[in-house]
This record gives C-alpha cells, structure tokens and sequence, in this order.
C-alpha cells in the first residue's frame, strides 16, 4: 500500500528487484497496460517517424490525457501487419488520474483498431519488458478452399495438402533450450549477428485444428523470442507439411545455425502475440 511522504506517494517494495533500476520517484505512478491490436494498418509497433505504429499512437493519446512528454514500453516489438491480443505496456507518470480513468479515456482517444483491455497500478520496480517471464504467439492457418472475407486479415492460407502428423513431430522438437540462429532474422550487419545471443528456451507448443477444422493454429510459449523467430519457424512446419523436410530436420536446423537453410518466412497476418506473462508479486493491492 502507498505511504504519504512530502505530498507525494511512495510505493513500498512488494519483491527484491531483478534488474538494475533507477531510484524511484516518489511522486510518479506506474501503470500497466494489456493492449489487443490489429496490425493491419500499422508498421509494427515501435515508433518510426512519419508512420503510423501501435507504440507511436497510444503515446499520442497517453500525452495528451497527462500533458507529459509520457514514454511507454512494451514487452515486445510485433513487426509490421502482426497482431496481439495480449500485448503488454508500462508508463510512469505524475497524473493523478486513476486506473479506470485511464482505461476509459484511453479508449475514447484511441482507433478502433487498438484497445487497452486493462489498466493496472503496479509498483516502481515493474517493466512490461524487463519484467516478462514468458510468451504465448499462436499463428493461424486456413486450410478451407475459400477464405471468408472477414478473416482474410488474420490468417495464411493455405489450402493445399499437409502431413500434419510430421508436422506435430517437428514443432514437439521446437521445445527445450536450443540455438535458433536458423529461425532469426540477420540484424543486416555480420558483426552484429555474431555478437547476438540466439539461445532461446522454448516451454511448450502445441499444433491443432480448430473445431470447425478450418484452421490450423501453431502456439508456442517461450519465455523471449528473436525477430521473425516464430514465422520462421511456422516456415520450417509448412515444409515438412509439404514433405521437402524431415522432422528430424528441425534438429539439422540447431546444428547448421543458417537461416536460408529453414525454408520460408511466412507472412505476418496470420501471427498473434497472444500474452505476457509477468510476476503478480508487482501489483500494488
């Protein structure tokens, strides 16, 4: 619970910090936001000068409601046309607007296209980044011959034949603690790449049909990813689907550490950021 010290709130530490942070300010508030999206329209959602982007628009509306030159983290950077319905960001700001104020002004201000599905209060030590513990993505395949017009945006299709058997096979061999160089995009700079860390732990995937069976939905839980790991990987599946790999090849993959060596990127309407996990203990109660 906060304490009042010199007209300002201080928050009193719930849990030992796991990261360096600096010294609290006693007069900030910190907040976190679960934010749903529709990618379509938006070049990702970091901030990118004269475009539109997820990141970019909710600082908007966040600056105006506060007056405050407002930061906003996220847990994650989705590219450009990738969606969430779990996206996670935080702020800090003087405002004395409450969290259900900001939920509702916020979405008043917003496109329709994004929406903040909830407003917490945490305490100073949170980061919707630093703080995550894990990722939930699923990407969406339709397998029926017509695509419905509402869907269109939100999925790959691909209707033609797939040995899904060979491919629960190969996304099983996705789990553990593996070196996914294969399944990342290059940074564009050789020295940069290798500097990277490309070990990633992956806890879980599933691949399933959906109950009407028009879909196919890939779901992976990790706790971080690399860029374009996960359509990297959606890539791989396809092509031992096809037949043109094994699922042993997923292994091979690890070994070869060569991203043109994993097949296809698959486009990205059809990915998901589905959750962030974080700590409860941040709350403020």
């Amino acid at each position: 619970m906060p304490a009042r010290h010199g007209g300002c709130e201080t928050w009193q530490p719930i849990r030992a910090v796991r990261f360096l942070a600096p010294p609290a300010d006693p007069c900030m508030r910190y907040f976190k936001l679960t934010i749903a999206y529709d990618g379509t329209d938006f070049h990702g959602w970091q901030i990118q000068k004269g475009k539109p982007t997820v990141q970019g628009e909710i600082v908007s509306v966040l600056r105006r409601l506060t007056q405050e030159e407002t930061q906003v983290l996220g847990a994650g950077r989705t590219d450009a046309g990738v969606h969430a319905l779990g996206q996670v960001g935080s702020f800090r700001t003087q405002s004395a607007m409450s969290a259900l104020e900001f939920h509702r002004a916020m979405n008043a201000l917003l496109p329709a296209t994004i929406r903040i599905v909830a407003v917490e209060e945490m305490g100073p030590d949170f980061s919707a980044r630093w703080s995550a513990n894990g990722k939930i993505y699923r990407y969406r395949i339709y397998r029926g011959k017509v695509v419905p017009p509402m869907l269109w945006r939100y999925v790959l299709h691909y209707p033609f034949p797939l040995d899904e058997e060979a491919m629960r096979d190969a996304a099983g061999r996705f789990v553990g603690t593996h070196d996914f160089t294969s399944f990342a995009a290059s940074t564009g700079s050789e020295d940069d790449d290798k500097e990277r860390n490309m070990t990633r732990e992956i806890f879980s995937t599933e691949l399933k049909r959906t109950e009407d069976g028009e879909e196919l939905w890939f779901t992976v839980h990790g706790r971080s990813f690399l860029r374009y790991m996960v359509r990297k990987m959606v890539g791989a599946l396809l092509e031992v689907g096809r037949g043109k790999f094994a699922p042993g090849y997923i292994d091979e993959l690890y070994e070869l550490k060569d991203r043109s060596k994993s097949g296809p990127t698959v486009p990205p309407q059809g990915l998901f950021m589905v959750m962030v996990e974080h700590d409860s203990a941040y709350r403020v109660e």
